[in-house]
């Protein structure tokens, strides 16, 4: 996978949404499978996005995440399976906002993204943890992630015909 300065601006979006993913697995396939509900259209099919079950899932999950998260008994972001969720939800989603016929390589680069950032954004939430508790440390993460996630996924689609 050779990368020239000019394909970063280009798969921007992918690398994007891999960030959102190290925070927020699920927020990533919660914002395509939404995004392509309104109507919009990602440069590259999702198509296991477009599948009823998967979309559903997808929508039911990324709430989920979030009311999850605030539980005393929530695993770290870093253990095998939230990095599993990582790698899935930040390739399914790179790889739709990747520029058309690019797939791979925009799931390859939210990966390559998603499970470096976790590690740092789990330090980071930790520090926030101690100095304002675990509730209201994760509804600041869970507003700025799912921000940022709506504003990737806004940036990385069009609206559709």
């Amino acid at each position: 996978m050779t990368l020239h300065r000019s394909d970063l601006t280009r798969f921007l979006p992918s690398i994007l949404i891999g960030a959102v993913a190290s925070a927020r697995s699920m927020t990533p396939m919660f914002a395509i499978a939404a995004a392509r509900m309104a109507g919009r259209e990602t440069p590259s099919r999702p198509w296991l996005l477009d599948h009823p079950v998967i979309k559903a899932g997808a929508l039911a999950m990324g709430p989920g995440e979030l009311l999850g998260d605030k539980m005393k008994t929530a695993p770290d972001r870093t253990v095998a399976l939230g990095l599993l969720a990582r790698v899935m939800s930040a390739g399914i989603a790179g790889a739709a906002l990747a520029p058309k016929g690019r797939g791979r390589t925009g799931a390859a680069l939210a990966i390559l993204t998603a499970v470096p950032l976790a590690y740092l954004t789990l330090k980071g939430r930790k520090a926030a943890m101690r100095r304002i508790g675990q509730t209201k440390s994760g509804l600041i993460e869970d507003a700025l992630i799912t921000s940022a996630g709506a504003a990737v996924v806004a940036m990385g689609t069009r609206r559709g015909r």
